[in-house]
């Protein structure tokens, strides 16, 4: 992943340094299981442990010749150990070390992505919670609707990113999966004993039937989890971006001082954070899909799906937690304006009460439904056409009069009754973050 994209915590975790030190990790894990049985002289174990390094440099060096990045890594680490450097790799073959290091890196990997789904998801209930009596229109078909609470909007994010965080976590322990069952999964040099010894010691579990490889299934459902994670980000941001609009202006993405809109244009405040946002869970789809191509190898293992991952899986991880780090930023300076939510109410004409007045005519139960739609559609239509006021048409109407009194009707134009509601659902996000908890 480019720079740009990449946290240094996350970006981190998928050096190529830190991708040999977890195999390292593995063959010394499989190496101390191995004392035990007498096959590995303990003081060759435990010297490798303490003096194996790995040297990147040297080990592309061996690769130029060997043309294997493992065959390399081994050697390169047995030349910072010495004679008793001949006792690592002892029984293995190369996808025992790669798979294994692998689910070390991604668990790391999934723990930085939680950490960061638990700080965006603070932000959003403390926000939500801030927003508990804000009115706002609500859209459909990008059309108003009813005036909805803004902090129902954000508490409806915060509920997503849960769905999100218990998907990528269990996409995360799934994956927490381990193999040191030999060239084809039949245990031919190394027993599951020992397995099951090594894998512990890691934290790992083993994958209970195994070929050379631990299979791909596991690996396409945590790019899955990933990319349907980057899809609730997208919807996100994409309402940062509609509210935004000149003419909605309801919300806008915090600009810093300094900040600059257009080369051309001084007045511009552009969504830029969340356009950008949105395009890269675009590639995060993109790598899901690879995901899945890589289910289908051949037989008991090919080598297609390495290439892969290689891109798919530190770009997938490093793309998200930058993501999130940036959805918190976002979430955090968003600017609301209540202000500009009640004049885009007000412009609606009172037609957002449509479906209380028709409610309370068939409450009242002078006319037919169908009778009832069509004196308030009427109504409402001829509001929108010409921009009149709805409450001022509907109580010219003797039909509408003749069967709601004055209170009746005052009360389907009473916005507050959009607020009843509210807090009864704004307390299941105590769920997430308890009442008085977060910044």
């Amino acid at each position: 992943m480019i720079p740009r994209y990449t946290l240094p915590e996350m970006g981190a975790l998928w050096t190529e340094q830190a991708r040999f030190e977890a195999m390292l990790r593995v063959e010394v894990a499989v190496l101390r299981a191995l004392v035990p049985t007498g096959a590995v002289p303990a003081e060759a174990a435990e010297g490798i442990a303490a003096r194996g390094r790995v040297d990147v440099e040297r080990i592309n060096e061996l690769e130029r010749t060997t043309d294997h990045d493992v065959i390399a890594f081994v050697s390169q680490v047995a030349e910072t150990v010495g004679p008793e450097g001949r006792w690592l790799h002892y029984g293995l073959t190369s996808s025992d070390v790669v798979d294994t290091a692998l689910a070390l890196q991604c668990r790391a990997a999934a723990d930085l992505l939680l950490s960061a789904l638990d700080a965006v998801i603070v932000s959003l209930v403390r926000r939500a919670r801030e927003h508990a009596d804000t009115l706002q229109m609500g859209r459909t078909h990008s059309v108003h609707a009813e005036p909805i609470v803004f902090g129902l909007k954000l508490a409806s994010w915060a509920m997503e990113l849960d769905r999100d965080r218990t998907r990528i976590r269990a996409a995360a322990d799934d994956l927490a999966t381990g193999k040191i069952s030999g060239p084809v999964g039949t245990y031919s040099q190394l027993g599951p004993d020992i397995e099951a010894a090594a894998l512990a010691a890691l934290g790992l579990r083993a994958d209970p039937v195994s070929t050379q490889i631990v299979q791909r299934d596991r690996h396409a459902t945590f790019l899955n989890a990933i990319a349907v994670t980057a899809g609730s980000v997208e919807r996100f941001a994409t309402e940062v971006r509609n509210l935004q609009h000149t003419e909605i202006a309801e919300l806008g993405e915090p600009f810093r001082r300094g900040q600059k809109g257009s080369s051309a244009m001084p007045h511009k405040r552009n969504p830029i954070l969340s356009e950008r946002l949105g395009g890269l869970a675009r590639i995060l789809r993109g790598h899901a899909l690879a995901g899945m191509e890589d289910q289908a190898l051949w037989h008991e293992r090919d080598i297609s799906h390495s290439s892969v991952e290689r891109i798919a899986l530190p770009g997938s991880t490093i793309l998200l937690h930058y993501m999130l780090v940036k959805l918190r930023g976002l979430v955090d300076g968003l600017v609301v304006r209540p202000d500009r939510m009640a004049e885009n109410i007000e412009r609606g004409h009172g037609l957002h009460a449509s479906s209380r007045l028709l409610t309370a005519l068939l409450d009242e139960g002078h006319l037919s439904r169908e009778d009832a739609y069509a004196v308030v559609q009427g109504h409402a239509l001829r509001a929108a056409d010409e921009r009149r006021s709805f409450r001022e048409l509907v109580s010219a109407d003797p039909v509408v009069t003749a069967a709601l009194p004055p209170d009746r009707l005052d009360a389907c134009f009473d916005d507050r009754l959009h607020l009843r509601h509210a807090s009864t659902i704004l307390a299941r996000l105590d769920a997430l973050v308890p009442a008085g908890d977060g910044p």
